[in-house]
């Protein structure tokens, strides 16, 4: 039985399946982590839903940022991009559940026995891992509701308030959570966001640095799986933030990793037309 986590596939099922196969992964003893972005950039969006799918119970993963724009789109609250790989999922006739699916998965995951905890993009400095837990829980919680999974949706988008305070409520306190764990790269101390710097470390804007380079984060003595930021091209120079986003849609590799023995596998990707 072995645990692996795969960076963001986007769509890019052949090299995820090149993957499974050079380490042999079998989907009855095996499980396999995914640290969200699952569709669009890449040329197959809908047959790696569907490939996860059929193999569902074998699977944890996290929702990325555009595996929320893909539910937005299918709930209309909001349209297809130029650069949107997605249209065929939009159209398949098990659309419904595979987005059902997706929309159960968390934006968090977290292995006690391990001591390691999956995210899409990063965890705040200001947050320990129990206050993430809870943060996403509450978002796992709007997710599953069909009262408020619409209003989310529609609420969703948008670089404001560009710091968490205890005392948000309502949308303004999703959009913070939700941009936290599905778009950060560069933040302060105090947890504000900058969302327009996305190339790499020395791009930081002026007071601003890697959620995970900050001294004081709380999470520092935590090993954390994250992915969203191909410029990292997987180097992160916090031992135990491990970056997985290797930039496979933009023609770079993706890559896999053992969770128990720290080993890594990459299968070279096509760019993305």
């Amino acid at each position: 039985m072995a645990t692996y986590a795969v960076g963001d596939v986007q769509g890019c099922l052949e090299p995820l399946k090149c993957l499974l196969d050079r380490v042999n992964f079998d989907p009855s003893q095996d499980t396999l982590w995914l640290v969200g972005d699952l569709v669009n950039r890449g040329p197959q969006s809908l047959e790696t839903l569907r490939f996860l799918f059929a193999m569902r119970d074998s699977v944890v993963s996290v929702l990325g940022n555009h595996d929320l724009h893909l539910l937005a789109i299918a709930n209309y609250t909001a349209r297809l991009k130029k650069k949107d790989t997605l249209r065929e999922v939009l159209n398949a006739p098990d659309c419904a559940d595979l987005l059902f699916w997706l929309r159960q998965q968390p934006l968090m995951h977290h292995d006690p026995e391990r001591k390691i905890s999956m995210v899409h993009a990063g965890i705040p400095p200001q947050w320990s891992i129990q206050d993430a837990l809870a943060r996403a829980e509450e978002m796992h919680k709007v997710l599953r509701d069909d009262s408020l999974f619409l209003p989310y949706l529609v609420g969703m988008y948008g670089d404001h308030p560009s710091k968490w305070n205890d005392d948000l409520t309502g949308i303004e306190r999703l959009r913070v959570i939700t941009n936290y764990f599905t778009r950060m790269r560069f933040c302060t101390a105090d947890g504000e966001l900058d969302l327009n710097a996305k190339e790499g470390i020395n791009s930081a804007p002026k007071g601003f640095a890697p959620w995970f380079s900050h001294p004081q984060r709380l999470t520092r003595d935590d090993t954390i799986l994250f992915g969203h930021w191909a410029a990292l091209e997987g180097r992160c120079p916090a031992a135990n933030a491990i970056a997985l986003d290797t930039g496979c849609v933009w023609g770079g590799k993706l890559s896999l990793y053992n969770i128990d023995t720290q080993h890594f596998e990459r299968c070279a990707c096509a760019p993305a037309k």
